[in-house]
């Protein structure tokens, strides 16, 4: 009792200075060379997360942004709720609340910058400013606050990634969502990266303090922590936007009717699925890799819309994708 004692203790004052302070042992894990499965589950996350994008578009469309971004997140909580009480560690750990607290930036106010984002500059460049911005911003968010450090090599590709990424979802001077650039489009997007990146560097800061403590938190049993943060801050926002016109019940039923389905597979692929693999990847690897890795999602999506959108894309977007992917590839080397 006394070395379990003194092991919450010790948990609670890397707490206090977190600022200044990450456990020996957690930085020198960081450093330690990824094997093969641990590389791809930032990949999985990044397939997973493009079905969602593809998924929540559809459910936008036909609920609205707010009411498709809540019930997707209840019903990931769901899902991930069933694992996390009966084979997780349901609201234990010595970071719940830090977890809750992820999930609150990330999911519940991220998401609703990125839906006013949305409207005003269009998806590929809010998508563009989301995932690329929110690389180097939690790269430097850990560095400050963790003290992790990244190699010349791994900065190089995450730069490449992020290149790759901006060749190929940039708009042409021509495009309508040029034409719908405005500041505050610009500004919510930025909001949405800053709460991305903020959301998954308090992730590895809460499995940091668990490690200390001598616990060991798997990814869904994180994400579903996390996810709980998530459903409190988009109820919020939902029953504002409740508040405003309200279909004819007819009509709602017709909407529902058409987009459960998409619903379902959303809150499946991202919350649930995608969310467990991409805490995961952070767990095992520092956020300024993890996020390159995920950048690379809107050129995944690229097949996805294709398929279900009827999308064709065009010679630059390819181009795009082959340096996204080379940069993915090179990192994923260097760091095994």
């Amino acid at each position: 009792m006394a070395a379990k004692s003194a092991t919450v203790k010790e948990a609670s004052h890397h707490l206090r200075i977190g600022l200044a302070s990450w456990p020996l042992e957690t930085r020198q894990a960081s450093r330690s060379r990824l094997t093969t499965p641990r590389v791809w589950a930032a990949f999985a996350s990044t397939i997973l997360f493009s079905i969602s994008a593809v998924c929540g578009q559809r459910t936008s469309r036909l609920l609205g942004g707010n009411e498709a971004n809540f019930w997707r997140l209840c019903f990931a909580a769901l899902l991930l709720a069933i694992y996390a009480h009966v084979v997780g560690a349901g609201f234990r750990g010595s970071a719940f609340w830090i977890f809750f607290a992820s999930g609150c930036i990330g999911f519940g106010f991220g998401d609703a910058a990125l839906f006013q984002a949305l409207p005003r500059i269009g998806s590929r460049l809010s998508v563009l400013i989301v995932l690329c911005l929110s690389s180097p911003i939690a790269a430097l968010v850990e560095w400050g606050w963790l003290g992790t450090t990244l190699s010349a090599q791994e900065i190089g590709c995450g730069l490449l990634v992020l290149a790759g990424v901006a060749i190929a979802l940039a708009p042409s001077r021509h495009s309508e969502t040029t034409n719908r650039h405005s500041t505050a489009g610009l500004i919510f997007g930025v909001i949405a990266a800053i709460c991305q990146a903020l959301g998954a560097v308090m992730s590895r800061k809460a499995f940091a303090i668990e490690q200390s403590a001598g616990e060991n938190i798997d990814g869904i049993t994180a994400a579903y922590q996390r996810v709980l943060g998530g459903v409190l801050v988009t109820a919020a926002f939902f029953w504002i936007a409740r508040r405003g016109a309200i279909p004819s019940p007819e009509e709602r039923r017709e909407r529902w009717r058409k987009a459960w389905p998409w619903v379902l597979l959303n809150g499946l692929s991202g919350p649930a699925l995608g969310v467990s693999c991409y805490q995961w990847a952070l767990k095992i690897a520092p956020t300024g890799i993890v996020l390159p890795i995920v950048a690379v999602t809107p050129i995944v999506i690229i097949p996805f819309s294709r398929y279900i959108e009827g999308e064709r894309p065009t010679l630059r977007s390819l181009l795009g994708g082959a340096v996204a992917v080379a940069g993915a590839v090179l990192l994923a080397i260097v760091r095994t």
